[in-house]
């Protein structure tokens, strides 16, 4: 800090105690002393307290960091999700059968049945839907069979 010799101590020494006097040089020195010593204390918690902030910039700047490779995995967990979704409903689904039109019944044909016109396909059919829909084509099977 200061660059002082022993000739310089030497002459600071001297001055304080013509100044001063022999009597209170003692305690000048002593109280000198602590001064010193509380600067020296305060210097090194002030010290302290700018690398703990320089620490918790750190600390914010690592976390934020990780906010955002936690995002970006997020973001791409998603998509491969709904990317796989995607595929395993069309592969679980039958393609879309295009549009019939109605065909109007003959008046002397007896085993026509009749047409219903087709509802457009659900998204994911439920299993109460695929129930039903098996006792349909079950009860429909049974009805042609010859007796």
């Amino acid at each position: 800090m200061f660059d002082l010799g022993f000739s310089e101590l030497m002459v600071i020494a001297l001055v304080a105690l013509i100044v001063v006097g022999p009597e209170r040089l003692p305690r000048v020195a002593r109280m000198a002393g602590h001064l010193l010593g509380r600067l020296q204390r305060y210097v090194s918690d002030v010290k302290s307290d700018i690398n703990r902030e320089i620490q918790l910039e750190d600390l914010k700047k690592v976390q934020q960091d990780i906010q955002d490779s936690v995002r970006d995995m997020d973001h791409s967990v998603r998509q491969q999700l709904s990317s796989v979704e995607n595929d395993v409903t069309n592969s679980i689904l039958p393609p879309a059968a295009p549009p019939t039109r109605a065909v109007e019944p003959e008046a002397n044909t007896e085993l026509t049945a009749p047409v219903v016109p087709s509802a457009p396909p659900a998204a994911v059919p439920t299993r109460e839907d695929q129930a039903q829909l098996d006792l349909a084509l079950t009860a429909e099977r049974s009805d042609k069979k010859p007796a």
